[in-house]
């Protein structure tokens, strides 16, 4: 059986030593730009050699998490960035943003790629597209039940599962509501936390109902080990070293057979205590906060958990071998696997008293007490009567060590090609200028669909919505459908788009790659959503290639990016309704006062609503405001098509959006001003 990678994060040298000391084979970290833990302390590049060496020093990997979505004018920057972090020697980069990702293919073409879980892939046929695309690896949504992180192992790329740390209430890359709120965008690495605020399904200013447990599936490690999952990921670049080195080594326990101390771990850091997240499909007992009796536990128990990473992990095995002649230069030679060392010292001399014998030289060579090395067996050719002072075995000792150690690094280390690339802007399309801006209307009533019908380009229509009496009313190919944003039935999901597909309904909004992976196997138009986060022209032309008609560029740019992308896609704004601030598995209003006493709402520390749109599957936090430019429409430029996003307006709500006036109540213009961190 293939062992599975215990992957660490680190924040910091100190937490990098800790992770290596603990057992981990590999460790992911940020570095001062484009990594999503900007509030991390993070690695220069100087620091990042030090780090590829250090880990390279152990035999265990360095990714690099270059997981943000970048603006145009960082793409430079960028480029000189990976260039930089390849000749350090990182093992991966992971990624999140369509075009960063080319971009490092056309920097370093023999770079490996990990996709984020902020791509938010959460099926098989989204995981096999990424393989497909030259993705060696891809970290899937956390939000995912067994079955389909089996069925995700068994499509032959290598899978990456977050089994230990903090959950986000959202699933990741789906969030909007920090960047809404203060301008802090999670998908720029700036996420202001919102959701440990206070919300309440009722207005309890002391509740947090957005605020989840810390996931754990430590007792569960085997299992997911059994399934063929290659890396078990502990989340918490942000955390202290006490924090990685104890979760390492209990899940380095787990994965030997042994029992996770799991009241140890509670006590190092918890809100609450820990919940299985979603493994099961129950999505019980999921939510909790940090509590005073969390935070003595941890100043108790640190003291202690630094016994773990006290000393240096002992990695590999070195075999000695000494060659002690009459007349000749002593040679000490150290061998790991299939690297050889040698160190050669002064020509012996007679022994006065007792020569230098085997159990001498194995009690001077064994001494690697400072070093990744454990002393294997030694092999000895010595001529009787002769002396090497301790001393000199010991300088001999420290040199064969350096030298094996700074070999094994070497072979460790990853070469790669690095180009002279230099990003040049795609080339632009012309924009179809008209009298009126053609509009796709999002609909989420039967009632919304039959009053938008008449004055939409397209209609965007969630599958469920999809009667046979809708498709009666409306031109089937005005129709875009929405699968569901989080596709929990891969296989239902494939049949009733091939049912839509056989009553004339060609055309498939994507929200995610899932999506874009299934309607390109059945052969769809493909239109993206916003939530794919096309955020420049790299990721733009990205997916023209891949084979979209058209996207909807992200709701976190200014009218200044949207206006200077170039590209061959047409692309869309938003231009009027309740923008969704989350996506997620769980339902907070549910898990406050129950189903039946839905308030359909969420109230903020300030008093404001938050509607929430729920389905079996999961739910949907819009804001408590309209976005509207439909006033300012002649202030957007570049985009062939505005998309409204009805919630909960009636008929005669739905026209008056589609003839171009404001709303009654409080609107806001998003982002397209102010714009992002």
């Amino acid at each position: 059986m293939k062992q599975t990678e215990i992957l660490a994060p680190a924040g910091s040298m100190e937490t990098l030593r800790a992770a290596l000391r603990s057992g981990a084979q590999a460790v992911y970290i940020g570095g001062k730009r484009f990594s999503a833990r900007s509030s991390a302390a993070n690695f220069s590049l100087e620091e990042i050699a030090d780090a590829a060496s250090l880990c390279h020093r152990y035999g265990a990997k360095l990714d690099l998490a270059v997981n943000t979505v970048i603006s145009d004018d960082e793409a430079e920057d960028f480029c000189e960035y990976i260039k930089s972090a390849a000749q350090c020697g990182v093992d991966a980069f992971i990624v999140q943003d369509w075009g960063c990702a080319e971009l490092i293919r056309r920097c370093v073409p023999d770079a490996v790629l990990h996709g984020s879980t902020q791509m938010s892939v959460h099926t098989a046929a989204g995981a096999e597209m990424l393989k497909k695309l030259g993705y060696a690896r891809v970290v899937p949504a956390r939000e995912l039940d067994k079955d389909t992180i089996s069925r995700i192992c068994r499509t032959g790329i290598e899978t990456e599962i977050f089994v230990h740390g903090a959950l986000c209430m959202s699933v990741s890359g789906q969030c909007y509501m920090s960047a809404m709120i203060g301008s802090r965008s999670a998908n720029r690495g700036c996420c202001g936390q919102a959701c440990r605020l206070p919300f309440s399904a009722v207005g309890n200013k002391d509740r947090a109902s957005l605020s989840l447990k810390d996931l754990s599936l430590l007792p569960k490690a085997r299992e997911l080990a059994d399934m063929g999952v290659d890396s078990f990921k502990i989340e918490g670049r942000m955390k202290r070293p006490e924090y990685v080195a104890s979760a390492v080594s209990e899940l380095k326990a787990a994965l030997e057979g042994g029992t996770p101390d799991m009241a140890m771990l509670r006590g190092v850091f918890s809100r609450g205590g820990f919940t299985d997240g979603y493994y099961t499909g129950k999505r019980q007992d999921m939510f909790g906060v940090r509590e005073k009796d969390d935070v003595i536990s941890a100043h108790e128990l640190i003291p202690k958990i630094h016994e773990l990473y006290r000393f240096e992990r002992k990695a590999h095995t070195a075999d000695f071998r000494a060659v002690i002649k009459e007349g000749q230069p002593v040679v000490i030679e150290a061998v790991c696997g299939d690297i050889t060392a040698s160190a050669q010292g002064d020509v012996p001399e007679k022994a006065m008293n007792r020569p230098t014998d085997e159990a001498m030289l194995t009690k001077q060579l064994s001494k690697l007490g400072d070093t990744v090395f454990s002393f294997g067996r030694l092999t000895a050719d010595i001529d009787e009567g002769l002396i090497v002072p301790a001393g000199k075995l010991n300088e001999l000792r420290r040199q064969v060590t350096e030298k094996l150690t700074e070999l094994v690094t070497q072979k460790h280390t990853p070469k790669y090609t690095v180009t002279d690339y230099s990003p040049a802007v795609p080339a632009a399309h012309a924009v179809q200028t008209a009298d009126r801006l053609p509009v796709r209307t999002f609909c989420r009533t039967a009632e919304q669909i039959k009053a938008a019908a008449d004055m939409s380009e397209f209609l965007i229509i969630p599958e469920e919505l999809l009667t046979d009496d809708i498709l009666g009313t409306v031109d089937r190919d005005k129709i875009i459908v929405s699968p569901p944003r989080f596709i929990t039935d891969e296989d239902r999901l494939t049949s009733r788009l091939e049912e839509l597909i056989s009553k004339g309904v060609g055309r498939l909004y994507c929200h995610t790659p899932d999506s874009v992976a299934i309607g390109k196997k059945l052969g769809m138009k493909l239109h993206g959503s916003f939530t794919l986060n096309v955020f420049n022209s790299y990721s733009a032309e990205y997916l023209h290639e891949l084979g979209l008609e058209d996207c909807v560029f992200s709701v976190e740019a200014t009218l200044g990016q949207l206006g200077s992308v170039s590209t061959a896609l047409p692309l869309g704004a938003v231009i009027y309704g309740r923008l969704p601030l989350m996506l997620t598995r769980n339902c907070p209003i549910k898990n406050e006062v129950g189903c039946r006493k839905c308030t359909k709402k969420l109230i903020d520390r300030t008093g404001r609503e938050l509607p929430v749109v729920c389905t079996r599957d999961y739910a949907e936090i819009l804001n408590s405001d309209r976005l509207c430019m439909l006033d300012r429409l002649d202030e957007i430029h570049n985009i062939s098509f505005g998309v409204i996003y009805l919630s909960d307006e009636d008929a005669d709500g739905t026209r008056s959006a589609l003839s171009g006036r404001k709303p009654q109540g409080n609107i806001t213009r998003g982002l397209y001003y102010r714009g992002i961190q």
